[in-house]
């Protein structure tokens, strides 16, 4: 099997992983994106501490799931304006209550909350709640 996504996969993993109700997970290989697409689902309290693993390859990461997260996925790469950051929520979240979409600006990567508190608008990445 071909990978053609690092953050699609990791994404998938996790969330197969949070389905079976496990408590830790590895995922593997490691990359910038996913680090900082996992600093934000951190920062949130979807998922706890995870520890970047350094083999001298491709790295992996292990993260700590607490049970809260329910789906998590990646969108196609889509560059969005800011006015159109609503439309993308609405689209993908089941509710404005909780969940988040995550864009990568020129600022860092993001959720949709923080993006428009700075009034930019970038590429959407993916999604979760």
């Amino acid at each position: 099997m071909v990978r053609t996504s690092v953050l699609a996969d990791a994404l998938k993993t996790m969330s197969n992983a949070e389905k079976k109700g496990k408590r830790q997970v590895l995922l593997r290989p490691s990359s910038k994106v996913l680090v900082k697409f996992l600093q934000v689902m951190q920062k949130h309290g979807y998922i706890g501490d995870f520890e970047i693993v350094d083999d001298h390859r491709s790295g992996k990461i292990v993260v700590e799931l607490n049970g809260r997260l329910n789906k998590c996925c990646m969108l196609p790469r889509h560059a969005v304006d800011l006015s159109e950051i609503e439309k993308w929520v609405i689209n993908v979240l089941p509710s404005r209550q909780f969940g988040y979409v995550v864009l990568t600006t020129s600022l860092g990567i993001m959720d949709h909350e923080e993006a428009r508190r700075r009034h930019t608008g970038g590429i959407v990445l993916g999604f979760f709640y």
